[in-house]
């Protein structure tokens, strides 16, 4: 693109949207780990969280569809309970087979505690437990093997940032010269604990001016910016993740933040099924829609 050439800065996109057509980018990476070990624990349901338009909800649910697993989907919102079936998102999941529990948005938060996990628990019985964005110490084992040896070559490595697993496990794989860039989907700086939590080494930053407001918030020069780079790459970006992480990317490089000749590698984490939900929020906001 232009100002790439423009800038010398080379910018490459690592396809892992590709990897599947339903457990596709980091929760294929996330949830291989956590399903050989719900098997090797002889566990037969998995129990996880999320919103109406999770892709880790959809990516569970197919995922347990495919290895014979049951799967329950604990929902952010109780008033989605008798509507659920408007939301493509929770469709695609019940369809793969995923039981709903909906709870409200003050239990929600109780995610973590011990006394709702044990609610749960006594409610659905032996389960194998997922957290939200199913990010534990497998999920961020499993995100580390998204970086391969071809990859050292690059100076940056860039993902998106929702709970922190995906970036946790690339810090972890990345070379001693190269920097990892984390673009958190959410506003505040939270996510740096979390990370730290799973990391051994300094050589990351976070790049928290691109949330665009907040998780699943959007607006008019995101959406522009996704069906330019679509129209002239082919490449679909979901509106959450990496359409944020990119037009970050796109806009430190406007800003001269990358000296000439850096190299940089994007990671594309998927998230594609969340376009035609996001497509029916803009409809009612009278905004242009994303290409699909």
């Amino acid at each position: 693109m232009p100002l790439l050439r423009e800038k010398g800065i080379d910018l490459y996109l690592k396809r892992e949207d590709t990897i599947h057509p339903y457990i596709s980018g980091n929760k294929y990476r996330k949830l291989k780990y956590n399903l050989r070990e719900a098997k090797k624990l002889g566990k037969h349901t998995l129990l996880t969280f999320g919103g109406a338009y999770s892709n880790h909800i959809a990516a569970t649910a197919y995922a347990g569809h495919e290895q014979g697993l049951k799967t329950i989907g604990v929902i952010r919102g109780e008033e989605l309970e008798g509507k659920w079936h408007d939301n493509p998102t929770l469709n695609l999941a019940h369809e793969h087979g995923m039981q709903f529990h909906f709870v409200s948005r003050s239990d929600y938060r109780l995610k973590n505690e011990a006394a709702f996990l044990e609610r749960l628990t006594d409610t659905f019985g032996d389960v194998y437990l997922l957290p939200e964005g199913g990010t534990n110490d497998l999920a961020v084992k499993g995100c580390s093997e998204i970086l391969t040896e071809e990859d050292a070559t690059f100076d940056y490595i860039c993902s998106a940032a929702g709970t922190g697993g995906t970036v946790a496990g690339l810090i972890n794989a990345a070379q001693s010269h190269q920097t990892v860039l984390g673009f958190p989907v959410l506003k505040g700086d939270f996510l740096i604990e979390e990370i730290r939590t799973f990391v051994h080494n300094d050589r990351w930053k976070l790049v928290t001016e691109y949330h665009f407001g907040g998780y699943a918030k959007v607006d008019r020069p995101l959406i522009d910016f996704i069906n330019l780079f679509k129209s002239k790459t082919g490449i679909p970006l979901d509106p959450i993740y990496t359409g944020k992480m990119l037009f970050g990317i796109f806009d430190l490089v406007k800003k001269g933040v990358f000296p000439p000749e850096t190299q940089i590698l994007a990671i594309h984490t998927g998230g594609l099924q969340g376009i035609k939900g996001m497509n029916h929020i803009l409809k009612k906001k009278n905004l242009p829609l994303l290409d699909v």
